[in-house]
């Protein structure tokens, strides 16, 4: 190197030194003895090689070498691990050697590692991702570009950013917003904007993208669009709404299968479910029994099933109050139905009432989104059948309290005129014409008395028991009609009958009650019967008339009118068969297990028939 070249070097920031044919060191400037941490008279005129720190030395000589044969410059990075630094070295050949310079470019290193790692960030990512220069144009489009919204990234490099809502068939107004926002963005106007923008993608379904706009810093761009699509969403949301709207009409309705039917088409049309059902569980079978279904389902299935305890996944979900997602019915044990057809299934407990199963042709059909639906429309479904079984309490407990009072004021006007009657025939009784008693002692008509006393306790005892609330029904158990008859008829005081009971059936009620009811028709049968009276109790209904129910005839003598209204609605004292209320309190008992009494007449054989209708657990097979 000339000597006057050497001051000049010698103030450059970078490193630099100066190699002869032997890649001995010539010159190094104070740079470079910094970094190499060797003075200028410690490496002059020895071997690069053997000097330098072995992680630099390595790296050098492929380039030098190559710069020295083929004579033409040369560049590579260095990592100097001491002092954890990048380095760009230039080798430039002469005849004589080489000059080497070396700057320090770790914070560009750093940079392009970031964006190395942001660009890797940003291919992951399920958005996609536009980055725009100064000039709106677009330098850089992720792969979910291409796999989301089906634009070919390539076509799009270079491009102006119209090109986009060109391509994504954009209206105009939607197309103007956006490049008001970029330009907003651009300028620092905003912070960020975002946009939702309707678009319909290459295979012409219309869809909705959400478009925020960002500032960033690179020498190459300063604005990035992220761009997410969310149909699914929006869809999602919609439905969600419409489910609650679903609620206003559930709650119009204050029937049960009405509630379970708005709700399973609501699950057909909202949610694309179409093989759907409801079952609500029937306090007094004890089973869960199929209240409405869709089309698909009963067409699919010839009907549907009822599942009694134990029977099924249905009961399964139904007593855990859990819902529970079978993706692959193959795979599941103790099903109700093995050769099912259905692969994959949803079953969601309907709170306390019942549950709601909703199934597919398809294993792993449905998803959480599908999951989260369902439980929203069970929820719902659930509030609405709360209410109306609250309402349906209300309305019968205030039916109930207006019968009763209109009963009770009815029942109390003729027990008060007829025990006013017992106790005016006591007085009676005792009142003896003391003027015909020889010995002065009272001689008073004993059998009398006491049947009287003894009729008018009876009538105490129906009272208190008609006094109970309605609704005031025990456990009820299985109970043999035929022993409870036998029972009734020994307490009743229907002495010269004979019973015949036609069936071996038997039925569920609350056993004293029942007893009490049975009694009370052996008690009106007795008020009416002048002799051998025969009672007899069978089953009723048939193919013509399927209710269930069983009936108790006799042929004792009849009222002389109005024996349906009287009999069962008292109005005048001798409404009543005493002793007892007779056919009021059988009424009442009836009614407390919500069953219906009719009373019948006839002029000659059997002439009263009782009949108890619509006692659903009766069993005569």
């Amino acid at each position: 190197m000339a000597s006057k070249a050497i001051p000049v070097v010698d103030r450059v920031t970078d490193a630099f030194f100066a190699l002869d044919s032997g890649f001995r060191f010539t010159y190094i400037n104070e740079r470079a003895q910094a970094l190499l941490k060797r003075s200028r008279g410690e490496l002059i005129g020895r071997v690069m090689w053997d000097e330098l720190p072995r992680t630099i030395e390595t790296q050098f000589p492929d380039g030098f070498y190559r710069a020295m044969d083929e004579q033409i410059p040369v560049s590579f990075e260095v990592y100097h691990t001491r002092l954890e630094t990048w380095f760009e070295a230039r080798a430039y050949p002469s005849e004589d050697g080489l000059s080497v310079f070396m700057r320090d470019i770790t914070e560009r290193k750093d940079r392009e590692t970031k964006l190395a790692q942001n660009a890797a960030v940003v291919e992951s990512i399920r958005d996609g991702v536009i980055v725009l220069d100064n000039g709106n144009r677009i330098v850089s489009v992720n792969e979910a570009i291409e796999a989301n919204f089906r634009l070919d990234r390539s076509a799009l490099l270079g491009e102006h950013v119209d090109i986009v809502p060109e391509l994504a068939s954009v209206d105009d107004e939607h197309a103007l917003e956006i490049d008001r926002a970029i330009d907003d963005v651009a300028v620092g106007a905003a912070d960020f904007r975002e946009l939702e923008i309707p678009f319909t993608d290459l295979h012409g379904n219309e869809r909705i993208c959400e478009l925020r706009l960002v500032p960033i810093e690179d020498e190459r761009a300063n604005v990035a669009g992220i761009i997410r699509d969310v149909t699914k969403q929006r869809a999602h949301e919609q439905i969600i709404e419409s489910l609650h709207e679903l609620t206003r009409w559930l709650f119009q309705s204050d029937d049960p299968e009405e509630i379970c039917s708005i709700a399973v088409h609501a699950g057909s049309d909202l949610l694309e479910l179409p093989i759907s059902g409801i079952w609500l569980l029937d306090d007094t079978q004890g089973y869960l029994d199929p209240v409405a279904g869709t089309a698909k389902a009963h067409d699919e299935f010839n009907g549907l099933p009822r599942f009694r305890p134990g029977e099924g996944l249905a009961w399964d979900v139904y007593q855990s109050g859990e819902l529970a997602y079978y993706d692959d019915l193959n795979e599941v044990d103790d099903l109700y139905n093995s050769s099912t057809a259905l692969q994959s299934e949803i079953i969601a407990p309907v709170g306390t009432h019942g549950v709601l199963m909703t199934g597919s042709f398809e294993s792993n059909q449905f998803d959480e989104t599908d999951l989260d639906l369902v439980s929203t429309l069970v929820e719902n479904t659930t509030v609405a059948l709360d209410r109306a079984e609250q309402d349906r309490l209300l309305r019968e407990r205030t039916e109930q309290l207006e019968r009763q009072t209109e009963r009770l004021e009815a029942v109390a006007n003729v027990l008060s005129n007829d025990l006013k009657e017992q106790i005016r025939t006591i007085s009676d009784a005792l009142e003896i014409d003391r003027t015909e008693a020889s010995d002065g002692s009272i001689s008073v008509p004993d059998e009398s008395v006491e049947a009287t006393l003894g009729r008018t306790e009876r009538l105490v005892d129906d009272v208190r028991e008609f006094a109970r609330n309605s609704r005031s029904v025990g456990k009820r158990t299985r109970i043999d009609l035929r022993s409870a008859a036998q029972d009734a008829l020994e307490r009743s005081e229907l002495d010269s009958a004979s019973l015949e009971v036609e069936t071996d059936a038997t039925l569920r009620a609350d056993a004293d009650r029942f007893g009490r009811l049975l009694e009370s028709v052996f008690e009106d049968v007795a008020a009416r019967s002048t002799g051998e009276t025969t009672v007899r109790i069978g089953p009723i209904g048939d193919d013509e008339d399927p209710v269930r129910g069983f009936f108790v005839a006799d042929d004792a003598e009849t009222r002389s009118s109005d024996p349906q209204d009287r009999s069962l609605d008292p109005i005048e004292p001798e409404d009543l068969t005493l002793p007892g209320l007779g056919l009021v309190l059988a009424r009442a008992i009836a009614e407390a297990h919500d069953w219906t009494i009719t009373v019948e007449t006839a002029g000659s054989g059997e002439r009263t028939r009782i009949e108890f209708r619509d006692v659903t657990t009766f069993d005569d097979d």
